[in-house]
């Protein structure tokens, strides 16, 4: 990527601002830009560990998707169906809105709106297809929304093999990630907000951010650490780290996607229990990653995890699997990163009026569209702005906390284990 990686100042002593955002990944900055826009008068500062993008917002997948982590009929379940059928309604606008920021700003994140095909390559991923827009349909959506594929439409979008149906959605644009982060932090930068990065903060607390270099004090500090939330104090149990790791291809030639599709850059699934995710990127490259790295106890995050070779190679063998005429075509780049799960698979988003703390976050691998009505939101409860986006359904949800170690890491691995085991048998 052609950019200025070149490191921000760090902070170098203590501060006062109006609001301080810690966390430069999606959920931060977007929090930061709408919040810079609404209003430009106030001191907001964004305190980043490492550098802007370092987390999952600058090496994911690049689906900047409608999917929301919790399920309609759980949404409805909690909160009516009224309710539920607006959360997606509001993600599936979110994606245009990314779209939108992204021109304005002049971000080249390569944002394509090519939808998603999910394909379904046994008979238990079909009858999951077809549950899937029978779902949606009883919300309301329609086949504009998410329609159900035969198999030989299945297979014009993504010519993989062993096609038996599946569904497309038009809710999804393919990014390149960590050009839409990169270029959001400038976008804030640009509207007055500072970005320290090198910055770790120790511990968060009511109108602080407590960093080795001082306290920054500010009536309102949000929470937007994601897959790294552990790390603060009492926190460990807030969100587990889950790896996701990913591969890629060289440039692939005319000949491989006259047969593999993807022509309008859909980004593509199949219906297996263990996710896997790709999309056929700017410079014709097959871009591809799932899960299946093995949590690692007392959520513990190091860079050395975001390598893990069995994972790799089981990941270019699903590839193989997919798309037999890519042959001895090696792997070029391979990497990976945590995601952030709560305890009940529920993403959230909220304001404690009486502390000044907010949060947001709990993406379960679905944040690039998610964060960004994460920002809209944040910025409409610390303006004090009732609307549309602060009355849906996440907004103040507090998760059941992960039970104690061993637990969560016998929990967390025996389920990867058991949904291996499941798609193995075709179940």
């Amino acid at each position: 990527m052609d950019d200025d990686l070149s490191p921000r100042p760090a902070l170098d002593g203590p501060l006062v601002a109006d609001v301080a955002i810690v966390g430069a990944g999606y959920t931060g900055l977007w929090t930061a830009y709408y919040l810079a826009t609404a209003a430009p008068s106030l001191r907001i500062v964004v305190l980043e560990k490492e550098f802007a993008g370092y987390g999952a917002s600058g090496r994911n997948g690049g689906w900047c998707s409608a999917l929301f982590p919790t399920p309609a009929r759980l949404l409805a379940r909690r909160h009516g169906r009224k309710a539920a059928v607006a959360m997606q309604r509001a993600m599936n606008s979110t994606v245009d809105e990314v779209g939108r920021v992204a021109r304005l700003e002049g971000i080249d994140c390569h944002w394509t709106k090519g939808g998603t095909v999910t394909i379904a390559r046994t008979p238990a991923q079909l009858r999951r297809a077809h549950e899937a827009v029978e779902e949606a349909h009883e919300y309301g959506f329609t086949d504009d929304d998410l329609t159900l594929l035969g198999p030989d439409e299945a297979a014009k979008r993504c010519g993989a093999t062993s096609v038996l149906g599946g569904t497309y959605t038009p809710h999804c644009a393919a990014i390149h990630p960590a050009r839409l982060v990169r270029g959001l932090a400038r976008a804030v930068e640009r509207k007055g907000v500072t970005i320290y990065e090198r910055t770790p903060v120790l511990r968060l607390r009511q109108g602080a951010a407590d960093t080795p270099v001082g306290t920054v004090r500010a009536p309102v500090v949000v929470r937007a650490t994601e897959a790294y939330t552990a790390a603060l104090p009492g926190s460990r149990r807030t969100i587990a780290p889950v790896y996701s790791l990913m591969v890629a291809t060289p440039p692939l030639p005319d000949g491989f996607w006259a047969n593999a599709g993807l022509g309008e850059r859909e980004t593509f699934s199949d219906y297996r229990r263990l996710i896997i995710y790709g999309q056929r990127t700017v410079d014709g490259r097959l871009a591809f990653g799932g899960r299946g790295a093995p949590y690692h106890f007392g959520s513990k995050t190091k860079p050395e995890y975001d390598s893990e070779p069995r994972v790799f190679a089981a990941l270019r063998r699903a590839l193989a699997e997919l798309f037999p005429a890519l042959g001895d075509v090696p792997v070029t780049h391979s990497w990976g990163g945590p995601v952030g799960i709560p305890g009940d698979w529920s993403a959230s988003v909220g304001l404690d009026r009486d502390t000044g703390l907010a949060w947001a976050g709990g993406y379960v691998g679905d944040g690039v569209g998610t964060t960004n009505l994460a920002g809209r939101t944040l910025a409409d409860l610390i303006l004090g702005v009732e609307s549309d986006l602060t009355a849906l359904p996440w907004v103040g949800h507090q998760s059941v906390r992960w039970p104690p170690e061993p637990l969560r890491w016998i929990g967390i691995n025996t389920v990867r284990k058991l949904v291996t085991l499941a798609d193995a048998a075709r179940l």
